[in-house]
């Protein structure tokens, strides 16, 4: 592979391994599996709430009678059975493959967490090792899916591209906050899925301000947001912007993300549903 590389064959004139075998790098489902669409959660650093956007989108999905599923790819910093409740669990399996862990409303999950004996054991692994985990979820796990949720760990490296090299993903969700540094990041993720072809479905910005309790004021704790204009910049539909909500913290912190009631992502989801014409499995 040329060191100038940028991952999109379509454009390229170089006669490389990667281009000659471009064709052959998705890999297939487990022959099992039935998964309707496969979307990506992104964010081009850590610590912006991807995480707790992809649960989310999980949950309102579900409650539209969606089969919904939850591959956690970001193995060094799995947190997604932590918001559902779920610690190690038997992920059962034979020649035919793993079966998922299910939360209480049905959301089926694959984690690095719940492999392990002690959730707080730390994964450390070099990069191929993850990598060839990520696809290890997604061949060997049959899943039963409307929409598959994948959880791609934050930044530009091995497993959003591993993710967006091997999965028939259609689309994206770019996850982000309101510090100027962050929007410059996204713009990384952003070019990054541009350079791979892989369409954006929209932007959600998290920790976007926060509620006074008692006068209802928005305060803008990180600033000015400039989501917006990131937005403009690339063509993409800002889906959402989401408070910092003490009462979703807790319910995460608890484990029952399920029980949230609010409107953060509802024209989000319905979006998500329209763009990919969503309908139920039988």
């Amino acid at each position: 592979m040329a060191e100038e590389c940028t991952h999109d064959c379509s454009t390229c004139g170089s006669d490389c391994a990667s281009r000659n075998n471009a064709g052959s790098m998705k890999l297939p489902a487990n022959k099992l599996s039935e998964i309707k669409h496969v979307i990506g959660v992104v964010s081009g650093k850590g610590g912006v709430g991807k995480s707790l956007v992809t649960a989310m989108l999980a949950v309102l999905l579900r409650r539209e009678g969606y089969r919904v599923g939850i591959l956690d790819a970001d193995i060094t910093g799995p947190s997604i059975p932590k918001a559902f409740g779920l610690k190690k669990t038997e992920i059962y399996g034979d020649e035919n493959g793993m079966i998922p862990a299910s939360s209480k409303t049905g959301i089926d999950m694959i984690s690095v967490n719940l492999l392990v004996g002690d959730e707080t054991t730390p994964v450390v692994w070099r990069g191929s090792i993850i990598s060839g985990t990520v696809q290890q979820f997604w061949q060997e796990t049959i899943w039963k899916a409307d929409v598959l949720l994948v959880d791609c760990p934050p930044g530009t490296g091995d497993v959003p591209l591993t993710v967006f090299q091997t999965m028939p993903l259609d689309g994206i969700v770019i996850v982000s906050s309101p510090q100027e540094l962050v929007s410059m990041i996204v713009s990384k993720a952003a070019n990054m899925a541009k350079m791979m072809n892989i369409p954006v479905l929209g932007l959600v910005e998290n920790l976007s301000y926060v509620k006074c309790p008692d006068c209802g004021k928005e305060i803008k704790v990180f600033g000015e947001s400039h989501i917006e204009q990131v937005a403009a910049q690339f063509g993409y539909d800002l889906l959402a912007r989401i408070p910092m909500d003490p009462k979703l913290s807790a319910l995460v912190d608890r484990g029952m993300i399920e029980l949230m009631e609010n409107d953060y992502l509802d024209a989000a989801v319905q979006k998500i549903i329209a763009e990919l014409k969503l309908e139920p499995m039988e």
